[in-house]
C-alpha cells in the first residue's frame, strides 16, 4: 500500500503563471526604469553654463580688458583715477567722467552726509546683484564716499530718442530694435523681483523721466540698471512689504496701492500709509514700454499686439497683474510672430 499523506491533507498542486502576468510585471519594471532615466537625464533641470566673460565676486573686466582685476581699493581709486569733468547729479550722488589706465570711466561722489545711509545701500545693492543686468562695478571706497562703474557715453535711458536719430544709429531704429529694449527693461525688473537678494522694489520710479534716469543705455543697444539708491526688500511669507520713501507720491505712472488712500481731507502720514509689493513694478511697464517702442514705423502695431498684456498690468488689483516673467513672455511671442511672419503677412501686420 502507498503511504498518505500525514493529517489527511494532499500537497498543493503546482501552479504556473500564466503568459500574460509575466508579460504586464516586465512592462511595469520597464516602464519604471523608463521613468528614472528620463528623470536622471531629461526632466532633471540643468544649471546654465557660466558666462565665460562673467568675473569672479569682488571682480571685473570691461571693454577690451583680457583678464579680470579686482575691485579698486581706496589708496587705489585716490592714485589712479583722474575726474576729468560732471556729467550728472542726482540727491545722492554726483557722476563725473574720469580716466583710469586709459579707461573713461563713471565716478561717483556721496553728495551730502545726510545721504550717506542711501549711498551705502546703493553700494551695497551694486555689490550683490553683479550681473548682466546691472552696471559693472569696478571698485568703490565707503571711507571717502566714492564709487567707480563702467562708463556708458550714451548716458541715461531718457536719452534714447536723441540716440537713435544719430544717423549712425538709423540702421537700427527700428520696431524690432525697439521691442528688445523693453524686453531688456522688463528682464530688468524680473531679475530685481527673484534676485540673490530676495525680492526688490525699483522704488526711484515715481514718474516717466525718473525711472528713465535710473536705467544706462550702452553702446550696443541694450538696457542696465545704474541707480539702486532705492531698493526695499519684499518678503510676502513674512508679512514684509514695502513703501517708496515716506512722502505722498501721486500721479497716474504710480501704481494705485502707491497713492494715498484716505483722501484729499486727510493729511498724508507716512505712519498710516499700507505698504505694497513688487507688483507696483509691473503697473509702469506699458508706459515705459511705449517711450520705448517710440513712433517709428511697426511700433503702432507692436502695441496692438501688446494690448491684451499691458491691460493686465494696468490691473487696478495688485495680484491681478502678470509677473514679471508673463510680461516677458509676452513681449518674446508677439517679437517672435512679428519677426517671423511671410512678407505677405508682414505687410498686413504693419
Amino acid at each position: 500500500m502507498e503511504p498518505k499523506p500525514q493529517d489527511g491533507r494532499r500537497s498543493a498542486p503546482h501552479r504556473e503563471v500564466p503568459p500574460v502576468v509575466g508579460l504586464l510585471l516586465a512592462l511595469v519594471v520597464m516602464n519604471a526604469l523608463l521613468y528614472l532615466c528620463l528623470d536622471r537625464f531629461f526632466v532633471a533641470p540643468r544649471r546654465p553654463a557660466p558666462d565665460p566673460r562673467r568675473c569672479p565676486y569682488g571682480h571685473f573686466r570691461v571693454g577690451q580688458m583680457d583678464s579680470c582685476s579686482a575691485w579698486l581699493s581706496c589708496a587705489e581709486l585716490r592714485t589712479e583715477v583722474r575726474p576729468l569733468k560732471r556729467v550728472g547729479e542726482g540727491a545722492v550722488k554726483r557722476v563725473f567722467l574720469s580716466e583710469w589706465k586709459g579707461r573713461k570711466v563713471a565716478l561717483s561722489r556721496l553728495t551730502s552726509p545726510e545721504m550717506r545711509d542711501d549711498f551705502l545701500h546703493g553700494l551695497q545693492m551694486l555689490k550683490a546683484l553683479q550681473s548682466k543686468h546691472v552696471v559693472t562695478l569696478l571698485g568703490f571706497c565707503e571711507e571717502d564716499g566714492t564709487i567707480l562703474t563702467e562708463y556708458h557715453p550714451l548716458g541715461s535711458l531718457g536719452s534714447l530718442e536723441a540716440t537713435l536719430n544719430l544717423s549712425k544709429y538709423q540702421a537700427v531704429n527700428t520696431w524690432q530694435r525697439r521691442l528688445q529694449l523693453a524686453m531688456d527693461y522688463v528682464g530688468i525688473l524680473h531679475f530685481l523681483h527673484h534676485s540673490p537678494l530676495g525680492t526688490r522694489v525699483m522704488c526711484d520710479s515715481s514718474d516717466l523721466p525718473k525711472t528713465l534716469s535710473q536705467y544706462l543705455l550702452t553702446s550696443n543697444l541694450s538696457i542696465v540698471a545704474n541707480d539702486l539708491d532705492a531698493l526695499p526688500p519684499v518678503n510676502r511669507s513674512a508679512g514684509a512689504l514695502a513703501k517708496c520713501g515716506r512722502r505722498e507720491l501721486r500721479g497716474d505712472f504710480v501704481a494705485p496701492e502707491q497713492r494715498w488712500p484716505f483722501g484729499e481731507d486727510v493729511p498724508f502720514r507716512d505712519d498710516l500709509m499700507p505698504p505694497y509689493d513688487e507688483k507696483a513694478d509691473i503697473w509702469k511697464i506699458p508706459d515705459v514700454a511705449s517711450f520705448l517702442l517710440g513712433h517709428v514705423e511697426g511700433s503702432d502695431v507692436v502695441r496692438f499686439h501688446l494690448f491684451d498684456i499691458h491691460k493686465a498690468c494696468k490691473s487696478r488689483p495688485p495680484a491681478e497683474r502678470p509677473t514679471a516673467q508673463a510680461v516677458l513672455d509676452a513681449y518674446q511671442r508677439v517679437l517672435s510672430s512679428l519677426r517671423d511672419a511671410a512678407p505677405s503677412q508682414a505687410r498686413e501686420m504693419l
